[in-house]
C-alpha cells in the first residue's frame, strides 16, 4: 500500500497454529476467537512524522479533556447533560479528584488518522480500555518480526508506576476466568505491575453495611475494575457499590472521576468552551481543539455528515453515520444499543482510512493509549466503517529512523 501515513509488512504464517500457540504461552490468548481469525499476521507501520505529531497531540488533547473535566466537576447540571448517572453524583461532588492529568491512570484515545496524515479524535475511552495485552505484549512482538519500531515497550514501566501509586488488593472484571479477553487483561496488568493483587469476579462482589467483600467474605478497601462505572446506575447492587465508593469504604482504580472523561458528551463540553473561545484553555488549547478534534454537540444540530452515538456506547454499539444528504448511511447491529439507557452525542464525521491486507479491504482505527498520563501505547483495529464487536487485532508500529 503507497501512501504517507501507512504501510503493511508481511504475510500470514502458513502455522498459524503454531503462532497462536505462542501467542497464548506469552499471555495472549484470544488470537482466534471462535473459530474467527481475531488477531491478523501482518504489520501495519506508521510514518514516524505522523507518530510524532500523534504523540504530541495526544499529550496536548490528554491536558485539555483534563481541564474540561474538572470544569464539570461541581456542576450537576452538566452531570446530568453527560449522561452520568445520579447515583454517582455525591461522590463526583465529594471525593477529592486526582492530581493534574491522573483523573484516570489507565485510558486509550481512539483516532482517525487519514493517508495524508490528518489526525482526527473520535473518543477517548478513560474507564475500562481493553486492548492492553494486544498493544504491550503483541505489538512489541510482531515490530520486532517485521523491523519496525515499537514505543509500546514503556507501556509495562507506566502500568508498575501507576499500580505503585494506587495499590489495589484486588483486580475485577466480569466473569474472570471465563471470558477470554478480560480475564486475560486482568492477568497481565497484574503480573506488570509487580505487585501481589487477587484477580476477582464481578459477579462474586458483594457490599456489606458499606464495605465491599468478595465471595470468600474478604474485604475489598481498594480494587482495580474493568467495570464500566455508568453501570451502576443501571446494575442490581449499583447504589450499594455507588455508597461504598462515596463514603471512603472503597478506593476504586480508575477513579470516580473517569466517568466524566469517559462520557462522550465531554467532548460536546470541551467544543463548546472553544467555540465561546472561552479563557479556561489557552490560545494554544483552541489551536489544538480546532486542529485534532470534531465539532460534537449534545443536540443534533449537524445537517449532513455527522455521527450519533450514546455517551455511554461501547464497541461501535449506538453509533450510526449519516452521509452529506443528511440520510443514514450505516449503523452499527452487533454492539448493545445503550442509547437506550443514555442519551446520545453527535460528532462530525471523519471516516477511518482504508488498508489493503492479506484477507480483504478494512478501515483503520487507531489507538493511543495513556497510561499514568502519558501516552505511551499504540493499538490498531481493523474493521469496517463503524469499529464494532467483528473488529479484527493489528499490530501497529513505526518507521524505524
Amino acid at each position: 500500500m503507497d501512501s504517507r501515513t501507512f504501510r503493511v509488512l508481511g504475510q500470514p504464517h502458513k502455522d498459524r497454529e503454531a503462532y497462536v500457540a505462542e501467542l497464548g504461552r506469552m499471555g495472549f490468548t484470544w488470537a482466534d476467537l471462535e473459530q474467527e481469525q481475531y488477531w491478523i499476521d501482518q504489520l501495519v507501520l506508521m510514518d514516524r512524522g505522523v507518530y510524532e505529531e500523534l504523540n504530541q497531540a495526544s499529550r496536548l488533547l490528554w491536558d485539555i479533556f483534563d481541564k474540561g473535566a474538572r470544569f464539570v466537576i461541581g456542576r450537576r447540571d452538566l452531570y446530568d447533560m453527560l449522561s452520568i448517572p445520579e447515583v454517582l453524583w455525591d461522590g463526583l461532588d465529594g471525593l477529592e479528584p486526582g492530581p493534574k492529568g491522573l483523573l484516570s491512570r489507565y485510558a486509550r484515545f481512539d483516532f482517525s488518522i487519514s493517508q495524508e496524515g490528518d489526525i482526527k479524535l473520535l473518543e477517548l475511552n478513560a474507564d475500562t480500555p481493553t486492548g492492553y495485552v494486544e498493544a504491550s505484549v503483541v505489538t512489541p512482538w510482531m515490530c520486532s518480526r517485521y523491523g519496525g519500531h515499537s514505543p509500546n515497550t514503556a507501556m509495562p514501566d507506566l502500568v508498575r508506576q501507576a499500580w505503585s501509586e494506587e495499590m489495589p488488593e484486588a483486580a475485577a472484571c466480569i466473569d474472570y476466568g471465563k471470558h477470554l479477553e478480560d480475564s486475560g487483561t486482568i492477568d497481565m496488568l497484574i503480573r506488570h505491575s509487580g505487585l501481589e493483587v487477587r484477580p476477582v469476579d464481578c459477579l462474586d462482589l458483594w457490599v456489606d453495611e458499606g464495605i465491599l467483600k468478595d465471595g470468600e467474605n474478604r474485604e475489598i478497601r481498594s480494587m482495580f475494575a474493568l467495570y464500566p462505572k455508568e453501570w451502576m446506575g443501571v446494575d442490581d447492587g449499583g447504589e450499594a457499590l455507588a455508597y461504598s465508593i462515596e463514603n471512603g469504604h472503597l478506593r476504586l482504580f480508575n477513579p470516580l472521576h473517569a466517568i466524566i472523561l469517559q462520557s462522550k458528551g465531554l467532548q460536546a463540553v470541551i467544543w463548546g468552551l472553544h467555540e465561546m473561545m472561552a479563557p479556561l484553555f489557552t490560545p494554544g488549547e483552541h489551536r489544538t481543539i480546532e486542529r485534532y478534534m470534531l465539532p460534537t454537540y449534545n443536540q443534533p444540530v449537524l445537517e449532513s455528515s455527522y455521527v450519533s452515538k450514546s455517551m455511554f456506547g461501547r464497541e461501535g454499539g449506538s453509533v450510526r453515520m449519516y452521509g452529506v444528504s443528511g440520510e443514514m448511511d450505516i449503523q452499527d447491529e452487533d454492539g448493545f444499543d445503550t442509547s437506550t439507557l443514555f442519551t446520545n452525542v453527535y460528532q462530525a464525521r471523519a471516516d477511518l482510512p482504508q488498508i489493503s491486507l492479506t484477507h480483504g479491504e478494512y478501515r483503520l482505527l487507531t489507538g493511543m493509549f495513556v497510561i499514568d498520563g502519558q501516552p505511551c501505547g499504540l493499538l490498531g483495529r481493523a474493521g469496517g466503517l463503524i469499529t464494532g464487536n467483528a473488529s479484527h487485532f493489528v499490530a501497529i508500529g513505526v518507521e524505524q529512523k
